[in-house]
């Protein structure tokens, strides 16, 4: 694995962990020689993923459609690509990853998530779908799978899709072994 799509609020959130841990996944990242794939912005949690791979010396490559380029800006010294629409900002960072890790977001990164992990239950990928559980953050979009899991609206398998890791260092520990089923 090569490639870590970052999802994540492209604003920073209460929580000044969330800003420590974005550094770290960038940093540590950068050290592993992953390259960063994310939505282009420079503001919030993206912002400073990017920002501190870039900053450590890592790859990384941002997609932004054309409409936030004044909004949210483009993080300077990096490579990217300004698309049309948010549905070709989606696929190229999809395409351009060997796996996917949502951090602490709002809307938007909820989107991109269900949208991969959609399409893994689809049989479209079989990518490693990492949600850092940063204080429980995940926990209630974790307690709705098992729900719909219990009302038979989706099956037991949504479970295996989705790795649910508590600390950072944990999302390289899942690239290094490729595709598991970790339900924490």
């Amino acid at each position: 694995m090569k490639s870590l799509c970052i999802y994540c609020g492209s604003r920073p959130g209460r929580d000044p962990d969330f800003i420590k841990s974005a550094q770290f996944i960038g940093e540590e990242a950068a050290r592993r020689g992953l390259r960063i794939v994310y939505g282009g912005g420079k503001m919030g949690l993206m912002g400073v993923t990017a920002g501190a791979a870039r900053d450590a010396g890592g790859k990384v490559f941002g997609v932004i459609p054309d409409f936030l380029v004044e909004l949210e800006g483009i993080l300077e010294n990096v490579d990217h690509k300004v698309v049309k629409t948010m549905h070709e900002r989606k696929m190229l960072m999809f395409e351009e990853s060997d796996a996917i890790c949502a951090l602490p977001g709002g809307i938007g990164t909820l989107e991109e998530l269900i949208e991969a992990l959609s399409w893994a239950r689809l049989g479209l990928h079989s990518k490693p779908i990492i949600l850092y559980n940063q204080k429980n953050f995940w926990g209630p979009l974790k307690a709705l799978f098992v729900h719909m899991i219990d009302m038979g609206l989706a099956s037991k398998e949504l479970l295996g899709d989705v790795i649910f890791v508590d600390k950072p260092e944990e999302i390289f520990a899942v690239m290094e072994k490729g595709k598991v089923s970790a339900l924490a």
